[in-house]
């Protein structure tokens, strides 16, 4: 009997063959084939039961009161629930009138990765990551690199639950400074990720988020209490871009960088270029402009490769040239720290000074071979670096 798991696989590789539109696996079409209960749970046996019964009330919702009907603010889909049903993400879900978290304290992935790896440049270089991860995503990407996750169901992976507590005592336990919310949106598991923060601030660790930026401005100024460091999506500046390609919208993810800016919390931005989807000089030079004009020339700003995966394996990878393109248009504009990202040992890896140009700290792949940087300023020059440095 094939597993849900190995169904969604089949047709993630199906996509590019039925078409260019993709398939968006959480579409009511796709569902027909998947047999849940009352609850939209996949046939689990107890432990679709015990995601129910342990799901911690969630944040961010009112009552509509009408037949039970809550809407959830945690992103900006603001998506009305009816009862037994769930919203977009797949992971909150409206129990007798009363909104739930089905990911609270359930991690599926746990890696120790190096924090350059997210990527982030300017904060805490050289340092371990404890990074974690769970189901679902509130976009549909379809060219996701961690489609297996972002687009899975909680239920599809049984795991134990997990306190924030223990999560801070595994951090402490392997000696390793950060922790990194990533793989999926780790906007679904707010509740949990703010929770483990604070806790784990207590304990002098920081904390970073890899996200979309899809969230609403009340969680997010949460968020940027809790963390040191956020990375952000922005994955192209174009409207239709974001919900052809994303299922989404930009403007939210637009307002969530903008807030971030004007926080104290670290700010880093990846631009993943697409090939004929996102890799043209004018959608290039707009989203330069924007983010000069909006945020200043010191937040850091990857150009990053686009690999075939998930709906788009009939892409070719993003030539080199083209992020080289990318970094060299927003040098000259204005930007000072611009990167070329997934492309190992390529010079545009490497943080320049933009006072004396010379190289600050070399990177081989996502390890460090150089730093020049002595309380966040040029070893050589004595000019201010942006970034989080100690």
């Amino acid at each position: 009997m094939i597993t849900r798991r190995d169904f969604l696989t089949v047709l993630a590789r199906l996509a590019p063959i039925v078409g260019g539109s993709g398939i968006f696996l959480s579409d009511p079409f796709w569902q027909r084939f998947l047999s849940r209960d009352d609850y939209g749970l996949a046939h689990a046996g107890n432990y679709a039961d015990e995601l129910i019964r342990t799901a911690p009330r969630a944040r961010y919702w009112r009552s509509l009161h009408k037949d039970s009907t809550v809407q959830c603010f945690l992103c900006a889909h603001s998506c009305v629930i009816k009862g037994n049903e769930r919203g977009r993400c797949r992971t909150r879900i409206n129990v007798n009138g009363e909104l739930r978290s089905l990911v609270y304290g359930r991690p599926v992935s746990i890696h120790v990765d190096p924090i350059e790896k997210k990527p982030f440049y300017h904060f805490l270089p050289g340092a371990e990551a404890y990074s974690l991860g769970s189901s679902g995503c509130p976009f549909q990407c379809k060219f996701c690199q961690n489609w297996e996750l972002s687009q899975s169901w909680p239920e599809d992976y049984q795991v134990s639950y997990t306190p924030p507590a223990n999560i801070v005592r595994s951090v402490l336990s392997k000696k390793v400074p950060v922790i990194s919310f990533t793989y999926n949106e780790p906007t679904v598991f707010t509740e949990y990720l703010i929770d483990i923060a604070r806790d784990a601030k207590k304990h002098g660790l920081r904390s970073t988020i890899i996200s979309c930026g899809f969230m609403n401005e009340a969680p997010l100024a949460e968020m940027c209490k809790a963390l040191d460091a956020i990375k952000i999506d922005l994955k192209g500046y174009s409207e239709r871009f974001y919900r052809t390609v994303s299922n989404a919208e930009l403007r939210p993810v637009l307002r969530s960088i903008k807030q971030i800016s004007r926080s104290r919390t670290h700010l880093e931005i990846v631009n993943l270029i697409v090939p004929t989807l996102n890799d043209s000089d004018r959608m290039l030079k707009e989203l330069i402009n924007w983010i000069s004009g909006e945020l200043g020339p010191d937040v850091p700003v990857h150009f990053s490769r686009f690999h075939p995966s998930y709906q788009m394996l009939n892409l070719p990878p993003t030539p080199v040239s083209t992020l080289e393109r990318a970094r060299d248009m927003a040098i000259s504009g204005g930007i000072n720290y611009a990167y070329v990202g997934n492309v190992p040992s390529h010079p545009g890896n490497h943080t320049y000074c933009p006072g004396c140009k010379k190289t600050v700290v070399r990177r081989h792949g996502y390890f460090l071979q150089e730093m020049n940087v002595k309380g966040g300023r040029c070893s050589f020059c004595n000019r201010k670096i942006a970034g989080v440095w100690a």
